[in-house]
């Protein structure tokens, strides 16, 4: 999708997954990242639509993310759930990534709650820690707002001052302390992969004030908050980036982490919905 035709594809997304879930009214809107996707399984009367029956998503080809869209209940609160997404290193465009995040907005979701796995560039970072991003560095080389803008969707230079919501971040942090864990805020910088980041990057990247780095979410929190919508996000350290332990990288290593802290995840979001 470029921004020049996204009435079209998105009206055709959306009424998609009307026809598949006609009295859908979601409140919020969950992008569920790499090992974080099992907490959309636990949504009560849960309805599942794969991507391939919805226009303009694509299929995700990356392990961890399995590429459905679900709607239930998490306690009381209506929710609309992404398992996995997709990634400009798979092949796509950076409105594209961010599409998926597009289609929640425009389904009627106020909120949208985007998770990730993402590398650890603060040395006092431990894996499987969760920490609550409070704003980012787009390193990816462009934006998902590029192209002709739909006046109708949000206006041509959305206002990124304040992109990860403090009502939202404040709701964590003590969502956190309910379910007994130690939350901290961090900067997100993103970055286009597949590889992982040279140890030269990561000391660029510290410099420049990041304490999180990952190849996701930055596209989608762009379109959200051009749409109007409230964002938080959270990042799951799965692993130290390059260069802080000497340690090779791999991405069984990003599934076993977040596969290991996705009960204590699970109980955060339960908790975080309730007060979005």
């Amino acid at each position: 999708m470029s921004t020049n035709e996204p009435k079209n594809e998105l009206g055709e997304a959306v009424a998609a997954i009307r026809r598949a879930i006609p009295d859908m009214k979601p409140r919020v809107g969950v992008i569920l990242g790499s090992g974080l996707g099992a907490w959309a399984d636990r949504l009560a009367r849960s309805t599942t639509v794969p991507y391939d029956r919805i226009p303009g998503i694509p299929a995700s080809t990356v392990v961890g993310h399995a590429g459905r869209l679900v709607y239930g209940l998490s306690g009381d609160v209506p929710v609309v759930a992404l398992q996995g997404r997709v990634h400009t290193y798979e092949g796509h465009d950076l409105a594209r990534a961010a599409f998926p995040a597009r289609v929640l907005c425009a389904l009627g979701c106020e909120v949208l709650i985007v998770t990730n796995a993402a590398g650890g560039i603060d040395a006092t970072l431990t894996p499987g820690q969760i920490v609550v991003i409070s704003d980012h560095l787009n390193l990816l080389g462009g934006s998902p707002l590029r192209g002709h803008n739909d006046d109708g969707l949000g206006p041509r230079f959305p206002d990124m001052t304040g992109a990860y919501s403090p009502r939202l971040r404040k709701v964590a942090l003590a969502a956190g302390t309910q379910v007994g864990m130690n939350l901290r805020e961090g900067i997100y910088a993103a970055l286009p992969g597949p590889q992982y980041e040279t140890p030269a990057e990561v000391r660029m990247i510290r410099g420049l004030g990041a304490d999180l780095v990952g190849m996701s979410t930055v596209p989608e929190v762009i379109v959200a908050r051009h749409m109007g919508k409230e964002v938080l996000g959270l990042s799951c350290v799965t692993n130290l980036a390059a260069g802080v332990t000497g340690e090779a990288l791999s991405h069984d290593e990003v599934t076993e982490t977040a596969n290991a802290v996705s009960a204590q995840f699970m109980a955060l979001l339960d908790a975080i919905v309730k007060d979005a």
